[in-house]
């Protein structure tokens, strides 16, 4: 009676059993396939930075590219510029040159010196007067003004005791001013005032000399 006990237990012990195997099978059938569901997500997104990277060197090209093409296009405008900046001052002086060929042409045949100066100073007046007009250079007078380093070139100095300051006194060549600026200073001769020792003792030199000339008398 005591053996027909153990084997009922046994008996019913050994579903249990299986049961308990059954389901750590399943649990790793179970961990099989979330595993491999995690590699499909994880080369999925694999495959998705690849791809955008792909796109972002794409337009790092592209964008690489206009930036080339827009920086030789700005070299070539200023190529440009610089060749026809000065196209209307050069129509400007074809003009002059015409002038000059006519008044050469005329004085051929003629021979008249009067005339040809003439037309050469009708020219270089139109000349100057163009340039003021549309280019905003004027040439200015320096002699009798005030010497003024930012202006005026001293080429020579001279000392006189008719003025207490530099003063132009001769001017070798013009200066011009480009609007407000000075484009070329002007090369001029400057006096330049006689010191008070150096005066005093002219001066006295002067005044010694007429004392002698009055006692000779």
């Amino acid at each position: 009676m005591a053996v027909e006990d153990k084997e009922q237990q046994v008996d019913e012990a050994s579903p249990e059993s299986g049961s308990e195997d059954d389901a750590q099978a399943e649990a790793g059938e179970g961990s099989e396939l979330s595993t491999d569901d995690d590699l499909s997500v994880k080369d999925k997104e694999i495959e998705r930075l690849q791809q955008e990277n792909s796109d972002l060197k794409d337009q790092f090209l592209r964008k690489q590219a206009d930036m080339d093409n827009f920086r030789k296009r700005l070299l070539k405008e200023k190529e440009d510029a610089i060749t026809f900046a000065n196209k209307q001052l050069l129509l400007d002086l074809i003009t002059i040159i015409d002038n000059f060929e006519r008044a050469i042409k005329s004085s051929e045949g003629a021979r008249d010196f009067d005339s040809f100066h003439d037309g050469i100073v009708m020219i270089e007046k139109e000349f100057v007067g163009m340039l003021e007009r549309k280019w905003h250079l004027t040439r200015f007078e320096s002699e009798g003004e005030e010497f003024d380093p930012m202006k005026h070139e001293a080429m020579m100095v001279e000392e006189s005791s008719d003025h207490d300051h530099q003063v132009v006194l001769q001017d070798f060549q013009k200066g011009y001013m480009l609007k407000d600026q000075v484009l070329r200073a002007a090369k001029v001769k400057v006096s330049q005032p006689v010191s008070e020792a150096r005066q005093e003792a002219g001066d006295q030199a002067k005044a010694a000399d007429e004392t002698h000339d009055d006692g000779g008398e």
